[in-house]
């Protein structure tokens, strides 16, 4: 018998989203468990003995496999898919994507959303504060980059939707909540309504 599939992971964490959402994409099912990062719930002796001794989620086990960082539990759920191009350019540029996403698009926007959405402007610590102005225009301007992107084209890697596409979906699809306007970006909102009309697909909050 298959062990089951848990992710242990915050639901309102776009990095948890990614992995749920490519698992809806397999048709695969997962057992969620759910901690509560504000209170420690990740930093436990047990959480850092038998889950990650890193300490952070999302996290994707089966049996005694365990495999933090989402995109590569991406990558590990969809192994042999679709969702990863068999073209070799293609694939390689999925991966660019994917790295890219996690250098400059997600510790600005992902980032702006949590200080903004949870922990609110007018508490924020003096250096975020400091760091305000340097992430919304980072965060501007990854966003303006795939905009020009999706100039053109449907989907950011090869001419199908791919991993790419699901993990920069993850916090592009809510970055108003840190304080961006998608207006502004019509090729990255036309691309945004695509994926979410999929087959498939499930919400954030699902």
């Amino acid at each position: 018998m298959t062990e089951p599939m848990i992710l242990h992971e915050y639901a309102f964490s776009g990095n948890c989203y990614k992995i749920r959402l490519t698992a809806a994409h397999l048709g695969i099912p997962l057992e969620r468990r759910e901690y509560d990062i504000s209170t420690g719930e990740t930093r436990t002796p047990d959480f850092l003995a038998n889950i990650n001794t890193n300490g952070r989620i999302p996290v994707l086990q089966q049996g005694d496999f365990r495999l933090p960082e989402s995109n590569a539990a991406c990558w590990w759920l969809a192994t042999g898919s679709a969702l990863i191009p068999s073209d070799r350019d293609a694939q390689a540029n999925m991966l660019r994507w994917m790295f890219w996403e996690q250098y400059d698009h997600e510790p600005n926007i992902a980032v702006l959303r949590r200080w903004m959405s949870v922990i609110g402007e007018a508490n924020l610590d003096e250096l975020q504060r400091m760091q305000l102005p340097l992430k919304r225009k980072a965060g501007a301007a990854a966003l303006a980059l795939m905009n020009d992107h999706l100039a053109g084209r449907h989907w950011f890697a090869g001419n199908a939707f791919s991993l790419a596409d699901i993990v920069l979906y993850a916090y592009t699809h809510v970055a108003e909540a840190g304080g961006f306007t998608l207006d502004d970006y019509p090729h990255v909102q036309a691309w945004a309504a695509q994926v979410a009309a999929l087959p498939g697909h499930i919400a954030l909050d699902a």
